[in-house]
């Protein structure tokens, strides 16, 4: 993907603040010196059982864009595939999952669009605003910030256990209220805390996201394994191999970033590629702020441009 987009056409619009060239989780546009508006966009397939689930996790992933970039959402748009044929029963407890998350965040759904599809997929488009002066990005990490995660690591190889039979229903649930947790809080307490980068951890993985922070930065991010806290469950899944494909499309693509200074079991160097769903913020600020961001769980530091963008300690 990355080299499809470097060869797509440069943007030579000075009103956009942030577009494609950085792997940045939305695009921004200033519409005046005072408003910025954030657009993004997320679908997928069902990771739950429940349709009012599914529907309100694909709600808090697709919001969480918007809060990675320090934005407050506005509007959004249903994205929507569904059979033809399909039980229209279960599709309403979708949307109504969706709008319901969509409503404790504060942003109405004014419509959508939908296809016919054999696998059903759901999501939105969302749109967003902050000041111009106020958006943060994936590319302002500085040498000397700490790096802190929101949320624990370990939806997808839930899902993939879920999926196979094996999961235990404890764990599932702590999964989905991971997953169903906003990350307006946590957008609110980083830019109190004059953070300088960040990013949302979603399909790409800690690693994935976290290597596009480092590359768009300039700097390199070091990461303590041993700090990264992981869901119910998590490590006993991975060991017993439920690891979705996914999971190994990011280890393929992002290793080559890592420099690994010390072993690591298996299950826990899988983790740092599993592709989450609704997952938590990464971000990079002032180290003596760190431990006053509520919830947050300092992982690593960030380090000037080294060998490979990240170094797993």
């Amino acid at each position: 993907m990355d080299r499809i987009l470097a060869r797509l056409p440069a943007i030579t619009d000075e009103n956009v603040l942030v577009g494609y060239d950085t792997a940045d989780d939305a695009g921004v546009y200033k519409l005046t010196p005072e408003c910025a508006l954030i657009a993004t966009v997320d679908f997928f397939t069902p990771i739950v059982d429940e349709p009012r689930q599914f529907g309100a996790i694909a709600a808090a992933n697709a919001l969480s864009d918007v809060y990675a970039m320090g934005g407050r959402p506005l509007t959004a748009l249903s994205i929507v595939a569904y059979p033809a044929e399909g039980d229209l029963s279960v599709l309403e407890e979708i949307l109504q999952g969706g709008g319901e998350k969509m409503r404790e965040a504060g942003c109405v759904v004014l419509g959508g669009h939908s296809v016919g599809d054999a696998e059903i997929k759901f999501g939105y488009a969302v749109t967003g605003v902050a000041h111009p002066e106020r958006i943060l990005t994936n590319a302002g990490a500085q040498p000397g910030d700490a790096l802190v995660l929101t949320k624990r690591i370990g939806t997808g190889v839930i899902a993939t256990a879920l999926k196979r039979g094996i999961a235990e229903a404890a764990h599932v649930e702590a999964s989905v209220a991971s997953m169903l947790e906003l990350n307006c809080r946590a957008c609110e307490a980083m830019l109190a805390l004059g953070a300088h980068a960040c990013t949302d951890v979603t399909g790409f993985g800690l690693i994935g996201h976290a290597r596009e922070m480092a590359m768009a930065s300039g700097v390199t991010l070091e990461i303590e394994a041993a700090q990264i806290e992981f869901l119910p469950g998590a490590l006993d899944y991975a060991r017993q191999g439920a690891l979705p494909g996914g999971l190994k499309n990011n280890r393929e693509f992002a290793s080559s970033a890592v420099e690994l200074t010390g072993g690591l079991a298996p299950e826990v160097e899988n983790l740092l590629y599993d592709p989450q769903t609704s997952g938590g913020l990464l971000i990079s600020l002032p180290e003596e702020k760190a431990a006053r961001l509520a919830g947050a769980r300092r992982i690593g530091r960030v380090l000037p441009r080294g060998e490979k963008p990240i170094r797993i300690v």
